[in-house]
This record gives C-alpha cells, sequence and structure tokens, in this order.
C-alpha cells in the first residue's frame, strides 16, 4: 500500500508557474513509476505526465510538452510537477498516481488510468485569465 499526498496547488495568474509535490509513504518509493493525471470540471480525468523508477525517462501528454516537467527525488519520497506558462484551460484537480507496472511505460499505454494502483486525493490548480 502506498499513501500519496499532493501539494502545490493554488490560484494564478496565466503565464505564472507553478510547482506541485506529491509525497509517498509506506513502500519503497523508488519500486513505482509516477504519473500526474488532471480532472478539469465537466471533462474527464487526463494523463499529464509521468516518470520511471529512477527519473530517467519521462513522458508527456501534448497539452503540456514543453510547459511542464515531472521530477523526482527518491531519497524524499516525493514527486514534483513544474507547471510553466500556465494557461486558462490547465485549470483542474491535479492527481497524482503510482504503480509498480513496467509494461505499460514498455508498450506505451502509461496514459491509462487503470495502469495506476495508487491515487491522492488531488490538489486545485486554478488559473485565471
Amino acid at each position: 500500500q502506498v499513501q500519496l499526498v499532493e501539494s502545490g496547488g493554488g490560484l494564478v495568474q496565466a503565464g505564472d508557474s507553478l510547482r506541485l509535490s506529491c509525497a509517498a509513504s509506506g513502500r519503497t518509493f523508488s519500486n513505482y513509476y509516477m504519473g500526474w493525471f488532471r480532472q478539469a470540471p465537466g471533462k474527464e480525468r487526463e494523463f499529464v505526465a509521468a516518470i520511471s523508477r529512477s527519473g530517467l525517462a519521462t513522458y508527456y501528454a501534448d497539452s503540456v510538452k514543453g510547459r511542464f516537467t515531472i521530477s523526482r527525488d527518491n531519497a524524499k519520497n516525493t514527486v514534483y510537477l513544474l507547471m510553466n506558462s500556465l494557461k486558462p484551460e490547465d485549470t483542474a484537480v491535479y492527481y497524482c498516481a503510482a504503480t509498480q507496472r513496467a509494461s505499460p511505460f514498455y508498450s506505451g499505454t502509461y496514459y491509462n488510468e487503470p495502469t495506476y494502483d495508487y491515487w491522492g486525493q488531488g490538489t486545485q490548480v486554478t488559473v485565471s485569465s
């Protein structure tokens, strides 16, 4: 069992930056692939970014590529999402997720929600125009 707690959300203006954190506890953090998802009002939850266990491989949705950066610190059991050049359409609840499944990252299906077994409670990000 892994417990995930997100933090760092808030209200910002378009063009601003924000860094989300997700602290993990309960199991060996470095054994888990980590992901970030988001859900905007009235929309389905969508994949944002993911990172390999070592942190050497990262994966992004096209909508955030070049603006968002996922990283992790295995010594601190924490994964981060640095969000630059924020847009109003980035407004959503952001969730971090964890999985030990490696095959989706080799097959390219890491963006699917069922890949992930553990989820945080989410943190709200609101971007005003």
